[in-house]
């Protein structure tokens, strides 16, 4: 129809005048104006969130560094950070350089390595509400690092931690696979099962071993950095960035897998191969991180979700900011940890209390929606 047409079908009050309401039409490009503006609102929201997110593990480690039983001021804190070369000898230089913050920096560390495993094992195996725990990783290394404990003290908790760990995720791979491929919901099957192993494995080693190295391990299975210390930062920090590097690298091959098998070999990805390279690293990264930490839970469900629900569920992205992500959220629960009551409570108290509610939210609210669909 054209303009001319328009115009003839027009009513006459349409036009305006004295008296006459003006019904002038809308053009296209009007209307594209408020999406495009919103669209830019969105976006630079989503870039100030995103920066934050970045700088929080910064921001929570500084904080983190004076609050404690022994009380050090914000600015005794930077004074003993920009001085930490030229050995100062003091109590707060002591508490600050030689307890806090290797605890802090090995907080952050695998707060990383769960956070960022659990992400890629929700986009590996398509499930929203995958985390360490489900392929029987956590349970494997647990059991590793009791048999370490209990009877065989002079083995590094590191190695054995990531045998047992990546014997598990081998077994539940083995159970899972048919006719050359591994089905995702075999494995996840396969990985409940191969925990439900090893979990009764570690309550017999729990039922054997001697009463006071049974303290030991009972204490460790509730997940703590009491102990942490240098040696600690640099052998889990070798095992978690190994861990960690590969799934940062290839982050935008989660995006393909995430699609389906059939979509992503239709686009030259050999799902296989890929699959195993992401379930390896992630089981480093966790088996490096319960080896100094204990099990710690949730870390890997609650903040992949809270960054998918921030950024959205494209893993360019994801991966990063879940790092970040992890890190400050570790941090922080480790604090809390450190500074409700004069006692050292295990920090997967703290992120078991956090995340049974998350979990609930989760079930309510629907997995669909926070996985971006």
């Amino acid at each position: 129809m054209s303009d001319e047409s328009i115009k003839e079908l027009t009513p006459p009050f349409a036009k305006g005048g004295a008296g006459g309401i003006s019904l002038t039409a809308v053009q296209p490009e009007q209307l594209r104006v408020p999406s495009r503006k919103l669209e830019e609102a969105h976006g630079r929201r989503i870039r100030l969130l995103s920066s934050f997110v970045f700088i929080s593990p910064l921001l929570a480690a500084f904080v983190a560094l004076f609050l404690g039983a022994y009380g050090v001021t914000p600015l005794q804190v930077l004074h003993i950070m920009a001085n930490a070369f030229s050995g100062i000898d003091s109590p707060e230089a002591a508490i600050v350089l030689d307890i806090r913050l290797p605890r802090i920096i090995l907080a952050g560390l695998v707060g990383m390595s769960l956070s960022t495993s659990g992400a890629t094992l929700q986009a590996v195996l398509r499930n929203p509400l995958v985390d360490p725990f489900i392929l029987g990783i956590s349970a494997g290394a647990a059991f590793g690092c009791a048999i370490s404990i209990g009877f065989l003290p002079g083995m590094s908790l590191q190695v054995m931690a990531f045998a047992f760990g990546g014997l598990a995720v081998l077994m539940a791979c083995t159970m899972a696979r048919s006719g050359g491929e591994i089905s995702r919901l075999s494995l996840v099957l396969s990985g409940v099962i191969v925990s439900a192993l090893f979990t009764a494995l570690l309550s017999i080693i729990k039922f054997l071993v001697d009463p006071m190295k049974l303290q030991s391990i009972v204490y460790w299975l509730m997940g703590s950095f009491a102990l942490a210390d240098w040696p600690q930062v640099r052998s889990a920090g070798i095992g978690i960035i190994l861990g960690c590097l590969p799934v940062f690298l290839l982050r935008w091959r989660l995006n393909v897998i995430s699609m389906g098998d059939e979509e992503a070999r239709t686009l030259g990805v050999n799902v296989s191969r890929k699959r195993i390279i992401f379930i390896a690293s992630a089981t480093l990264a966790v088996t490096s991180a319960v080896a100094v930490s204990g099990i710690i839970g949730w870390i890997g469900l609650m903040v992949p979700h809270l960054v998918r629900m921030l950024a959205g569920p494209d893993h360019r992205r994801l991966i990063p900011l879940t790092m970040a992500g992890g890190a400050a959220f570790m941090i922080c629960a480790d604090t809390a940890a450190r500074n409700l009551t004069a006692a050292d409570v295990p920090v997967g108290i703290i992120t078991a209390l956090a995340g049974a509610p998350f979990f609930i939210y989760l079930m309510k609210r629907g997995g669909a929606e926070s996985w971006g669909k």
